[in-house]
């Protein structure tokens, strides 16, 4: 059973003044998509780099999840330190990822440029910043995550595969 880990960042979810609407997206797109049986973890932080690094140290480290998803947190904003927590864990960064969900976006909005979205890795944990709104996220997964298995196979074993007529998840051919 693959573990993942959604983790939101935001102040006004995390004190009950804004509904969490990222996290649920990411999990609604995941059980549409991946066609292995998986399991998720899922909680709220607010915008604090120590809560954020905690949350994401503890699900690599000790709950051993394959993938961690984040949401919120990558503006320019004075708050928004979701890619800082992320390099500060982080035991190699793949920039592949960050460019990659900026290229998907610009052909949405302009201001996918103020985006700061990181992916890393962590032990054997793929850990992933993803846009903060629903849309958004469905957007950036749709062509992102055809890259994802192999990633998370490469690092930690696990087995990820997708609904071929929806997704197709990419790998080398042996």
């Amino acid at each position: 059973m693959v573990r993942i880990g959604i983790l939101t960042v935001s102040d006004r979810a995390y004190m009950g003044k804004y509904e969490d609407l990222g996290g649920p997206a990411i999990k609604d797109w995941l059980s549409f998509n991946i066609s292995t049986p998986f399991e998720t973890v899922s909680k709220i932080v607010p915008d604090e780099l120590k809560d954020i690094c905690d949350m994401l140290t503890t699900w690599s480290d000790v709950t051993k999840c394959a993938l961690i998803l984040t949401t919120g947190g990558t503006g320019p904003s004075p708050r928004d330190v979701t890619p800082e927590a992320t390099l500060a864990i982080a035991d190699k960064v793949m920039d592949g990822f960050g460019e990659r969900m900026r290229q998907i976006s610009l052909k949405y909005v302009p201001t996918a440029i103020l985006s700061r979205q990181v992916g890393v890795i962590r032990k054997e944990t793929v850990i992933i910043n993803l846009p903060g709104q629903p849309r958004s996220i469905k957007e950036t997964l749709d062509e992102l995550f055809e890259a994802i298995p192999y990633c998370v196979e490469l690092v930690s074993g696990a087995y990820i595969d997708t609904d071929p007529d929806k997704i197709k998840a990419f790998r080398p051919k042996k």
